[in-house]
C-alpha cells in the first residue's frame, strides 16, 4: 500500500513504534518535554477568541510523557503562549497539569511572564506582572520558569533594566528557578533581549544575573539555534547551574556534551519525539554514547523540518504528529494555527515521523493523513 503526498508517493510503515513506556526516571540527564495543548474542536471560537481547550486530552498526553519518565515543561512556547493561549488560558493549564502531576508522580515546571499585559507596560508593571504569575506557579508546586517577556523588551532601556528587574525576581522566588533566553527566531518581539541584539553583550548580561544569584538559579534554557554559543555559555555558569538545551537543530550532540560538561534538555521536539527520547537517555544513562546517538541523531532532519523557519509556527507540525499518533481525536488548534503550514510541510512532516517509527498505529496515521489529503483535494 502507498500513499499519494504532494511530492511523491510512499509506502508507510507496517511495524508500531516499539518505545514502551517504563516510568523508570532517567539519571544521567535532566529533560523536559514542553508540551502542546489540545483544542476543543466542538468549541465556536474564533482565532481572536480566549482558547478553548480540551483539557481531558491535554491532561491525557501528560500522562503519556511522564509515563516514559520526562518531565513537563507546561504553559511555554510549545503550549502557544502568546500565539492562542492568553494569560487566564495559561494559568488554567498550570493549576491543572501541576494537580496532575502530583498525581502521577510526575515532573513539572511552568513558564512564568509578563502575558496578562494587553498594552504597552512600564518596568513596574512589568515586575507586577511577572510577580502574579510566579506566585500562581510556586502555589500549584510547579518549578518556575521565567520566561523571556514581551513587554519587558519594549519597555527596558537599558541592560542595567534586566539586570535590576531579574535580581528583584530572583530574591522572591523561594526556590532556584529556571531562566529561560528565547530567541528571535522564536518570537521577533524579543529581539535585543537582555538590552543588546549583540549576542556577545547580551550574554554577559545574562551571566552576570545567574552570577549574583546563582542560589536562586537551578538552570538556564537557551534557544538560540546555536551549538557553538550554547557551549561558550555553558562552560561559564557558575558551578551547579545547569544548561538546559533548547536548540531542536543541535540536540544530540549537545545532551551528549563533551569533555568539559553536557546539556540537559528542555526541548519542544521531544513532544513528537518523547518515548523515542527517553529511550535514548536510558542507553545514555549506561554510558553508551554512541548508541545514544544512533538512537537520536536520525530524528534532526523531522526536527529541523519542524522548527524551519518561520520557527514560530513549529507547534503546527507538533500537534499534527499528535493527531496522526492517536494522542487527539483531530487537527484543530487554538487561535487556528493548524492553518499555519502548508500540506507539503505537513505531507513532509508526516513522511519523516513514519520512517523514525514513531507511530504506535501506522495504519491509523496513514488513514489520518489520507483524510487530511482528501481536504485539500488529493486524491488516493
Amino acid at each position: 500500500m502507498t500513499i499519494r503526498l504532494p511530492h511523491g508517493t510512499y509506502e508507510p510503515r507496517t511495524e508500531p513504534a516499539a518505545h514502551a513506556p517504563t516510568g523508570a526516571p532517567l539519571t544521567s540527564r535532566t529533560v523536559f518535554s514542553a508540551a502542546h495543548v489540545v483544542a476543543d474542536p466542538y468549541a465556536d471560537v474564533t482565532p481572536d477568541s480566549p482558547a478553548a481547550v480540551d483539557w481531558d486530552a491535554t491532561l491525557a498526553f501528560r500522562r503519556h510523557l511522564w509515563a516514559h519518565g520526562l518531565g513537563v515543561a507546561e504553559a511555554m512556547d510549545t503550549a502557544q503562549r502568546g500565539m492562542g493561549l492568553d494569560w487566564a488560558g495559561a494559568a488554567e493549564l498550570i493549576r491543572r497539569s501541576a494537580a496532575e502531576a502530583k498525581a502521577a508522580g510526575g515532573r513539572i515546571a511552568a513558564g512564568v511572564g509578563t502575558d496578562q499585559l494587553t498594552a504597552p507596560a512600564d518596568l513596574a508593571a512589568v515586575r507586577a506582572a511577572y510577580e502574579e504569575q510566579l506566585a500562581l506557579v510556586e502555589d500549584c508546586g510547579a518549578q518556575p520558569v521565567l520566561m523571556a517577556s514581551r513587554a519587558l523588551a519594549a519597555a527596558a532601556r537599558s541592560a542595567d533594566d534586566y539586570v535590576t528587574l531579574y535580581s528583584h525576581l530572583l530574591r522572591q522566588a523561594g526556590e532556584p528557578v529556571v531562566l529561560h533566553w528565547l530567541g528571535p527566531m522564536f518570537d521577533p518581539a524579543l529581539e535585543g533581549y537582555w538590552g543588546s541584539a549583540d549576542l556577545d553583550t547580551a550574554t554577559d548580561t545574562f551571566l552576570k544575573v545567574i552570577a549574583e544569584h546563582p542560589d536562586k538559579v537551578d538552570g538556564i534554557k537557551v534557544s538560540l539555534l546555536d551549538a557553538g554559543r550554547e557551549v561558550e555559555l555553558r562552560r561559564r555558569l557558575p558551578e551547579g547551574v545547569r544548561c538546559y538545551t533548547g536548540d531542536d537543530f543541535h540536540y544530540p550532540e549537545l545532551i551528549e556534551g563533551d569533555d568539559h560538561g553536557f546539556s540537559h534538555a528542555l526541548l519542544g521536539v521531544f513532544d513528537p519525539l518523547g518515548p523515542l527520547a527517553a529511550e535514548a537517555v536510558r542507553v545514555l544513562d549506561t554510558g553508551d554514547k554512541e548508541g545514544f546517538r544512533a538512537l537520536l541523531d536520525p530524528t534532526v532532519a523531522l526536527s529541523r523540518h519542524l522548527f524551519q523557519a518561520p520557527t514560530r509556527f513549529y507547534k503546527t507540525g507538533v500537534v499534527l504528529l499528535a493527531w496522526l499518533a492517536g494522542h487527539q481525536d483531530h487537527f484543530t488548534m487554538v487561535g487556528g494555527l493548524q492553518s499555519a503550514r502548508s500540506l507539503p510541510h505537513l505531507a513532509r512532516a508526516y513522511e519523516l515521523a513514519d520512517r523514525l517509527g514513531l507511530f504506535p498505529d501506522p495504519g491509523l496515521a496513514e488513514s489520518r493523513m489520507k483524510s487530511l489529503l482528501s481536504v485539500y483535494g488529493v486524491e488516493q
